[in-house]
């Protein structure tokens, strides 16, 4: 009989699973109506230059030019940065779930985000992120994002990972079925539990008892 191949890595999401999303449309809106700006209007010239921003092509400081200070505000750009980086919060059962899974099973965590430079250094070192994960294949350091499939196929480089060996967390059915696609086991984040129950079925367990780690 075939013995299963154990998994030895875990890949997470970090907006929408380990803490909310940094600069979504909720974060933007919520931007919009606190410093009277046109949401409309700053959603375009968004749309327009944050691909660029996140795969780490533009400084913080040339996107806001771009999307907020191309005309003259009666607010400054610390006080904008300071608003857009509050906006992140964590999900601390998420975080303690890798944190548990990683010294139980001894698993290597890598973490394949679309983020823009400033914002998750912010976020790594706010959250403390880098307790638990051992590498960050994040669109700005790589210079590609998901939805392409080249970023998780550095991610299983970088992680020294064969596919099968990997389970990934994430938000975004879309990028769930091009990780799938590749070979790599994957959770569609929706809450807490379910995903603990998925993270079992493979074999990883929580608090409740310890298996083996096998797939």
């Amino acid at each position: 009989m075939k013995r299963p191949i154990p998994i030895t890595t875990l890949f997470l999401d970090i907006g929408g699973v380990l803490l909310t999303d940094g600069w979504d449309h909720h974060a933007r809106r919520r931007a919009a109506r606190n410093f009277k700006l046109n949401f409309a209007e700053m959603e375009d010239r968004h749309h327009l230059t944050f691909d660029t921003y996140e795969e780490g092509k533009l400084t913080l400081e040339e996107y806001l030019g771009r999307v907020v200070f191309y005309q003259k505000r009666s607010f400054t750009r610390a006080r904008f940065r300071s608003f857009m980086f509050a906006q992140s919060k964590p999900y601390p059962k998420m975080i303690d779930l890798a944190a548990q899974l990683k010294v139980r099973y001894g698993l290597k965590i890598a973490v394949v985000s679309n983020e823009a430079r400033e914002l998750n250094a912010y976020r790594i070192q706010k959250f403390k992120l880098d307790r638990f994960v051992d590498a960050f294949v994040s669109s700005c350091f790589v210079h590609v994002r998901k939805p392409d499939a080249d970023i998780f196929r550095l991610a299983l480089d970088i992680a020294h990972a064969r596919a099968q060996q990997v389970v990934y967390i994430e938000n975004t059915p879309m990028f769930v079925r091009i990780a799938e696609g590749l070979g790599i086991r994957s959770i569609l984040h929706t809450d807490y539990s379910s995903t603990c129950a998925k993270l079992a079925s493979f074999g990883l367990q929580n608090d409740e008892g310890v298996i083996h780690a096998t797939g």
